[in-house]
């Protein structure tokens, strides 16, 4: 019984350390892909992309020149009317550039459990890139990941942060560094 319990607790701690990151990539078929983001906490997010060599300067729109975030009503992951178009920006310049990866990073608000936020970072994540998809835009192009509550880009603890953390962001560079 002792050799039982002693395989159950040592398990039980492989297990854990294998969830130690709350990371968790969800994989797509033909998107999968391994590592960590290299981004900290929402940090470059808004940042140019000039410089990253995924596209020439004549192939289309530039990757500087649209937004790379779609913001999201409270516990929604209903794309609005003004969000459609910037999901649209990135739609062209994914057709235009079939060979840039894009990772879909779905991000809440700090409220609710962390376990509700996960999901709906993931949902957030899944309905822009179901919408790119009907875009015409490649599913071997797409990733998505949720991050939940963990990586807020506004760290205040009201309304405009939270408005600024429900996000999904079009994180262009991690697959570029790869």
């Amino acid at each position: 019984m002792k050799m039982n319990k002693g395989m159950l607790v040592a398990v039980g701690l492989a297990a854990l350390a294998g969830c130690a990151g709350n990371k968790a990539v969800k994989p797509h078929a033909a998107t999968a892909s391994s590592g960590s983001s290299t981004q900290a906490s929402g940090a470059g997010q808004s940042g140019s992309m000039q410089g990253t060599g995924m596209a020439s300067a004549n192939s289309g729109p530039s990757l500087s020149s649209f937004s790379h975030m779609v913001h999201f009503r409270t516990n929604s992951a209903a794309i609005s009317s003004a969000n459609r178009k910037i999901v649209k920006k990135n739609a062209s310049y994914l057709e235009a550039h079939p060979n840039v990866r894009v990772r879909l990073e779905g991000n809440t608000d700090e409220r609710g459990t962390a376990q509700y936020n996960m999901a709906l970072g993931w949902r957030r994540a899944d309905a822009v890139k179901h919408m790119l998809e009907v875009l015409g835009v490649s599913g071997s192009q797409l990733a998505t990941i949720s991050f939940g509550k963990s990586r807020p880009l506004a760290m205040g603890h009201d309304a405009t942060a939270w408005a600024k953390n429900r996000r999904v962001y079009f994180n262009y560079k991690y697959f570029a560094s790869k």
